[in-house]
């Protein structure tokens, strides 16, 4: 997948580990996420170096602790921030300006000079500890919207080798994108980079329409998954590269006999027929609102389905810090209150709304347990959590609701019923659809969706991006066919 004379270098937001003091000293422990899953084993093989931010402030001795760590097989270097470049940085520039717009979300989007300036010094800073421990042959990808300058500070800096960017997130239509004041700037550090990948053909499509308004003069040629720029003397490959989930891992965890206790609790105690399953971090673009009143609009339209479904709402808690997170976990609060004050019945409560974690047998005894997925984001890059439902579906007897605007739906569509979260009613019909739907059914949609999640699983994601790099260094110059 590697070569094997090069060097695999991760640059991403936060490291694979995360550094934190407790009362017994310094301690480390591992940081769980999609991307750590997803490139772990290739980082293992290739003996790579991951560089990203520990979530500790400068006084831990990170050098020290990131070297004490065991059994990793692969090397890690801290980039160290301050409390204030964090809040500016990482709270400010990429949560409150770049996440909500690349999220079709300009209601939560605000834009603070300070706050990018201070983007700006900590992509730089990224850079110089990027230019510090990379040789000639190491094969640099840099991760997500954080560090989208990266790439710009490295060629300042001299870096002639190729660099690769990958945006987990959403990329925002051309007419999205002009709103952010400092968008052009934005797009001169993108078309830094040799490889740009996306989640999706829309994204590329927007990405494209993008480079077309910033830079007419490019010329572009088209491919059926990729695409080629060239901009100011530069060929640059733009792809959609759709991350996945490693398939294996939760299907034969689904399988384990604690897990079979876990979903065999969750029905005994819950009194219900139907299960449905919501499960987010607590975000904006979840669309958690909207799914509550579409379950309660089902709830008014389908008499039947009052004593005989329940909603299993599972949130993630995140960003408390943020007084709009604050806001949106109280309207959680009061909204699961007034459904269930106005529905339950004895014995039966119609929203089971839990604002915690779930541990590892916890969440593949959830995903066994509910014979419904819903899977309602108003807008996201991927969501991995519909994978991951349709993985642990052992005996394929499980319905996926999914928006339509989720990263996965063209991949998933057709198994899921795919709806409009914003269309109450629509959802509402598809939750009464899911619960009346003959076992048949079922079955045939639920190995649809197996099959296509165990086909484009995680290490052909890694694989697919990583071995179109390799085809773009061994590329020449190719001939463009038609100016954008």
């Amino acid at each position: 997948m590697v070569e094997t004379n090069k060097q695999l270098v991760v640059v991403s937001n936060r490291l694979p580990v995360a550094i934190e003091k407790g009362d017994e000293g310094w301690t480390v422990r591992p940081s769980p996420g999609g991307l750590v899953t997803a490139l772990a084993p290739t980082m293992r093989e290739a003996k790579g170096l991951w560089i990203g931010w520990p979530g500790a402030t400068d006084d831990a001795p990170a050098d020290r602790l990131l070297t004490e760590i065991e059994g990793l097989d692969y090397r890690l270097k801290a980039v160290m921030l301050s409390d204030e470049e964090i809040a500016k940085y990482y709270r400010g520039f990429s949560n409150k300006s770049l996440w909500p717009l690349f999220h079709d979300l300009l209601g939560h989007f605000s834009f603070d000079t300070d706050n990018w300036l201070t983007y700006i010094e900590v992509n730089r800073r990224f850079a110089e500890t990027i230019a510090r421990n990379v040789t000639k042959d190491s094969i640099i990808w840099i991760h997500d919207y954080q560090l989208i300058l990266v790439g710009k500070f490295l060629r300042e800096m001299g870096l002639s080798q190729r660099l690769s960017f990958f945006l987990h997130i959403p990329f925002p239509s051309p007419d999205l994108f002009r709103r952010l004041p400092v968008s052009r700037e934005i797009m001169e550090g993108l078309l830094e980079y040799d490889h740009v990948g996306l989640q999706t053909p829309r994204d590329s499509r927007n990405f494209i329409q993008c480079v077309k308004w910033y830079a007419p003069e490019s010329r572009r040629m088209s491919y059926k998954r990729q695409s080629r720029i060239r901009h100011a003397g530069r060929d640059i490959k733009v792809g959609h590269y759709p991350i996945s989930i490693d398939f294996r891992e939760f299907a034969e965890g689904a399988t384990d006999s604690s897990v079979a206790e876990a979903s065999w609790y969750l029905h005994e105690n819950l009194n219900s027929r139907t299960l449905v399953l919501g499960l987010d971090r607590l975000d904006y673009t979840k669309g958690i609102p909207e799914r509550f009143l579409a379950f309660e609009r089902a709830l008014e339209k389908y008499e039947e389905l009052r004593g005989n479904i329940s909603l299993i709402q599972i949130v993630v808690p995140s960003r408390l810090y943020v007084s709009e997170y604050q806001d949106l976990k109280k309207e959680l609060d009061a909204l699961a209150g007034r459904i269930n004050g106005r529905f339950a019945q004895h014995g039966w409560v119609p929203i089971n709304y839990q604002f915690r974690n779930l541990d590892r047998v916890q969440l593949l005894g959830h995903y066994r347990a509910c014979e419904i997925a819903l899977i309602t984001p108003l807008r996201d890059g991927m969501n991995l959590v519909a994978k991951e439902y349709c993985a642990s579906q052992l005996d394929n007897r499980g319905v996926l609701i999914l928006s339509e605007f989720a990263g996965a739906a063209q991949q998933l569509d057709k198994g899921a019923l795919l709806v409009n979260p914003y269309d109450i009613d629509g959802v509402a019909d598809a939750i009464y659809t899911a619960h009346v739907m003959p076992p048949e059914e079922r079955e045939q949609r639920m190995k649809n969706l197996r099959t296509e999640v165990k086909r484009t699983d995680v290490r052909r994601w890694v694989k697919w991006f990583l071995e179109d790099d390799i085809v773009s260094r061994r590329d020449d110059h190719p001939e463009y066919e038609h100016q954008s």
